[in-house]
């Protein structure tokens, strides 16, 4: 268990408490009956909420401390054939996972469940905030212009090692007359498809990546639910993208996933904030989620 104390905007709190919060409501209980080592969050800077030189992003001195240390970090422990569960934070944490990926193990997959694409580029990004840029980032189709040490650790994704479930923003992107990654090689089911049949569309997503990679990663971005299933996702006062998957259809999609071919070696789960969420219902709803849908398909005992 890796807890991820970043929140993209550089808050004090938000999805920095994430996985704090996530502990507290029984989080490592969820994992009984096997073995956990569970790491203190990761160590990372104070705080920051400008946008950095070398990036271009808010929260640049943790964003990049974090993507060091998730890099050594999942690295390491798949190498050692241990299943890394990373949680807290956004999904800039890909950043650190998928390079250590392909650093330390080799060709690994990436399952992304996530109410975006996430490929804003840079130069047009109007909060700059990491987490709506790094699959366009890991992909190499954005962010030729990074310096430093993330520059460096770029692009680390192809397109065939991608299958994306759930996006339904297309209404945003166009805003910023960003197109699709469907255009660009990715395997991609959209809300519409994965709401429809989440079970079939999990099982075509793995049986596509099979062809590519007998390994893959999931990350779950919870902001692929409905608000109405779960609020404590988005900003506080800002009313979330309307539409989105149920639990129980979130729930189908991703025990569909691990009934095909091929190999999970680990997990994320980001984008829960615990100051919207002050009765502790969404923190135990996830909770479940990973003890009844995550756990059992993924890890024996």
């Amino acid at each position: 268990m890796i807890g991820v104390p970043f929140d993209g905007y550089g808050r004090a709190g938000h999805q920095a408490r994430a996985s704090g919060a996530l502990r507290d409501a029984g989080l490592r209980d969820a994992f009984d009956h096997h073995h956990v080592i569970d790491d203190d969050d990761l160590a990372l800077p104070g705080p920051d909420p400008s946008r950095g030189p070398s990036t271009s992003l808010i929260n640049e001195p943790a964003l990049l401390a974090m993507t060091e240390a998730l890099n050594r970090k999942v690295g390491t422990v798949v190498g050692a054939g241990r299943f890394p569960f990373v949680y807290g934070g956004d999904c800039s944490m890909l950043l650190g996972i998928v390079t250590g990926l392909r650093d330390h193990v080799g060709d690994v997959g990436l399952v992304f469940i996530d109410g975006h694409e996430d490929t804003m580029p840079l130069d047009v990004s109007e909060d700059g905030e990491a987490a709506n840029t790094e699959i366009g980032l890991l992909l190499g189709l954005t962010g030729r212009l990074l310096t430093g040490e993330l520059g460096d650790r770029l692009p680390a994704l192809r397109p065939e090692q991608l299958v994306i479930l759930g996006p339904r923003d297309d209404a945003w992107r166009q805003q910023f007359n960003v197109g699709t990654l469907a255009d660009s090689g990715v395997w991609m089911a959209p809300l519409a498809e994965v709401a429809d049949n989440p079970a079939g569309a999990g099982r075509r997503a793995i049986e596509q990546l099979s062809g590519q990679v007998s390994r893959w990663w999931l990350h779950i971005d919870l902001d692929v639910l409905d608000p109405a299933e779960f609020r404590a996702q988005g900003l506080p006062d800002v009313d979330d993208e309307p539409g989105g998957l149920t639990w129980e259809q979130l729930t189908d999609l991703v025990m569909a996933l691990f009934t095909g071919p091929g190999s999970c070696v680990g997990g994320s789960l980001a984008i829960y904030d615990p100051d919207q969420d002050p009765d502790g219902v969404g923190a135990a709803q996830i909770v479940e989620f990973v003890r009844n849908v995550l756990v059992r398909p993924t890890i024996s005992p």
